[in-house]
């Protein structure tokens, strides 16, 4: 396919998504507005995106939404709480609302998750954190993805990792500086969109990390000079998957 015939059909896209046109305009994530303020934000949505991981993410927030409004386990997505919690009591405030799904692992992931912010900063948060880098993404990705991957289990992996990028840029205060290091997180619904648009092959659906980091590597590279970061087709494609594909064409 044609560069140019490529962008029209990108930026085609992200005017169905802005319109409304490709339904379920709600993300899943749109649930916590409104019910999380803005300050404990960034703690809510860093915890609970460490198990965004082969789940219906819907589930996932509106299992959060049930927490949080809990008093009885807002408690865990305070960083320190979480991080000193004895395991035991953690793993049945995560199971109660269905937050989390495995007995084991889910706690060890988020407790571990929370102790790598704890020790990110003064603060122990995750403003902390991102204020300790001045909001800069290559810093960060040196410490998540590199010196300190294993303090952040899940959430360091390029998928989740990319896209809690992008969350954070959406819902908080949060202005990255390299933005254009945020690559597009290549779930299942972002390799058949990117097949749809014949930018890859069907091989990539396959789904694995090869295939994955295929994915991001081709969007840098068609979007390269374009104006759009790769992370903004992110939700547009996403959507349009979900939505079965409505033709492009009947739009124009």
């Amino acid at each position: 396919m044609l560069k140019e015939t490529f962008l029209k059909n990108v930026k085609l896209l992200i005017k169905m998504h802005t319109d409304g046109l490709l339904g379920g305009e709600l993300m899943p994530e749109d649930v916590l507005i409104g019910v999380v303020p803005e300050d404990e934000l960034m703690d809510v949505l860093t915890l609970a995106m460490a198990l965004n991981y082969q789940r219906n993410s819907y589930k996932l927030w509106e299992s959060v939404v049930k927490a949080y409004q809990d008093e009885s386990t807002k408690w865990i997505f305070n960083p320190y709480a979480a991080a000193n919690s004895d395991i035991d009591v953690l793993r049945k405030a995560l199971l109660l609302h269905r937050v989390g799904l495995q007995p084991n692992r889910h706690p060890e992931i988020w407790q571990r998750v929370a102790k790598g912010i704890v020790k990110s900063s003064e603060k122990g948060d995750v403003q902390g954190l991102i204020e300790s880098i001045q909001s800069d993404i290559a810093p960060l990705k040196g410490i998540m993805q590199g010196t300190r991957k294993s303090d952040f289990p899940y959430l360091s992996g390029p998928k989740i990792f990319n896209y809690w990028l992008y969350v954070l840029e959406s819902y908080t205060n949060v202005s990255w500086k390299s933005r254009e290091l945020i690559t597009i997180a290549p779930d299942t619904h972002i390799l058949k969109a990117t097949v749809k648009l014949g930018l890859c092959s069907e091989e990539v659906l396959n789904g694995g990390a090869d295939d994955r980091q295929t994915v991001a590597t081709t969007w840098e590279t068609a979007l390269a000079g374009s104006g759009l970061a790769p992370i903004d087709v992110h939700t547009p494609l996403w959507l349009w998957s979900r939505a079965g594909f409505p033709s492009l064409l009947s739009y124009e």
